[in-house]
């Protein structure tokens, strides 16, 4: 594909690491490419099943940096590259693209509840002994409580990025997982992952 040699270039672990991303990624894919509909297959077959599709969707277009409905090994890499090395104002704003659906630079109260009720339908199912967890309703007004500074019904970047940063409650909510689109646990014969920092927080006190 030639994308390998125009990444950025680290020494040692980094470069081991893209050629394990790249190794794997042309394993799943062959042809370089992966469609919304392959991704959401991937995506399901770790997690639980027909529940993750929605989530599925929101991860695999904040992959898709061009929207072309395709994501090739360059935008794969870079999103996999950040999460695992880049700061966390890095990693958070890329974790915005995941919330703002619409694309406008805003998150809005219904656009944060429909990424919550993805990730809650997932987290129920995958965790059927949690005992009284919150309600994504309940995620998402607390959220918006704590991160809506100018009360305007909105969290820009800026307030998504500095109320995350400075709440840890909050930070681990709304930062993506990285175990979530790493295409090496996208395998039919793959275990279910372990449960996440996130589901583990429906359980937090306020």
């Amino acid at each position: 594909m030639g994308q390998v040699a125009s990444m950025p270039h680290r020494c040692g672990t980094y470069v081991l690491e893209l050629h394990e991303w790249y190794r794997k990624f042309v394993e799943e894919c062959p042809s370089g490419l992966i469609t919304l509909h392959e991704f959401r297959q991937f995506f399901s077959d770790v997690t639980v099943g027909e529940n993750s599709s929605e989530y599925a969707e929101q991860i695999f277009r904040a992959l898709d940096n061009n929207g072309d409905g395709i994501v090739d090994f360059r935008e794969y890499v870079t999103a996999i590259s950040m999460l695992a090395h880049g700061t966390p104002e890095d990693k958070l704003k890329w974790s915005f693209k995941l919330y703002d659906k619409d694309g406008d630079g805003a998150i809005t109260r219904s656009e944060m509840l429909e990424i919550m009720r993805a990730v809650y339908k997932m987290s129920v199912v995958a965790s059927l002994t949690k005992v009284n967890p919150m309600t994504a309703e309940e995620c998402t007004n607390r959220i918006f409580v704590r991160l809506d500074k100018d009360q305007n019904a909105i969290i820009s970047l800026q307030e998504f990025v500095d109320g995350s940063l400075g709440d840890e409650w909050v930070r681990q909510m709304l930062e993506c997982d990285l175990s979530t689109v790493e295409i090496q646990k996208m395998t039919k014969h793959s275990h279910l992952p372990a449960r996440s920092s996130r589901e583990r927080l429906f359980h937090a006190n306020t």
